[in-house]
């Protein structure tokens, strides 16, 4: 099976810019979609052979998910069923026979800090949200989570230190969620890779410099840890300030 998640930073932006393109040469058997920034009836998407369920934010042109699956799923959620969390179109579920599968838009900690807080609510609200579909069975999530986990994640981590998405606090979050048991699938595959991120400032000419961060995710169960095949970015692919990343599953 083949996931892919993209934070599209606008998908109407982004079907300007050779989105359909790269959605029909991946042929995924789920497509996932972070940062829509859409509200229902905004776009007309036709994806012959694809479920779409789309997951919106209250506030306009802001946040929200997609997910586009071949395999109609047993169960469709959205959000996690916390109200406080549950207003910005961030989290969908789909429920099939082996495994959940998510896509989630994690809240960025914004400029100074100013939602640090928040961030670290939603991390561990989301983790147990994580264990509790555990209970049942697998989990595979995937996203932009909005951290660069160790220094080998971004481009320049000593200027960064204490910049949301590299503070300590966000950092430790993720460090717990693979101690939860939970793999992150690109560094199971390639451990000393340096230099492959999936999101670059548009300031500065970043991309060019491959001046990036690696803050989108496909994160695994343990128990789907036989199944795991490969895992890929692709920094080529353009159309957002993210590229989209991908997993493998035998």
């Amino acid at each position: 099976m083949k996931f892919i998640s993209w934070n599209v930073n606008g998908l109407r932006a982004c079907m300007g810019k050779g989105f359909m393109d790269f959605f029909k040469e991946a042929d995924a058997d789920i497509f996932c979609l972070q940062e829509t920034k859409l509200q229902e009836g905004q776009i007309d998407l036709e994806l012959p052979g694809y479920h779409q369920y789309w997951n919106y934010a209250e506030k306009k042109g802001y946040s929200g998910t997609a997910v586009f699956a071949k395999e109609e799923p047993l169960n469709v959620s959205y959000g996690i069923g916390i109200e406080e969390h549950d207003h910005e179109g961030r989290v969908i579920t789909l429920e099939y026979p082996n495994f959940y599968f998510i896509t989630v838009y994690t809240p960025n900690s914004q400029n100074e800090l100013a939602r640090l807080s928040y961030r670290m609510k939603w991390e561990d609200d989301f983790l147990a949200y994580l264990k509790k579909l555990e209970e049942k069975k697998p989990v595979v999530f995937c996203g932009d989570l909005n951290v660069a986990h160790k220094e080998i994640d971004l481009k320049n981590p000593k200027s960064n230190h204490k910049n949301a998405g590299f503070t300590d606090e966000e950092r430790g979050k993720f460090t717990a969620l693979t101690e939860a048991g939970f793999i992150d699938t690109f560094r199971y595959f390639y451990p000393d890779l340096e230099g492959v991120y999936s999101w670059w400032s548009y300031r500065f000419k970043a991309r060019e410099k491959n001046a990036g961060w690696r803050i989108d995710y496909f994160v695994v169960s343990k128990a789907l840890k036989e199944r795991l095949e490969d895992a890929a970015i692709y920094h080529e692919v353009m159309g957002s300030d993210h590229c989209p990343v991908e997993l493998k599953l035998r």
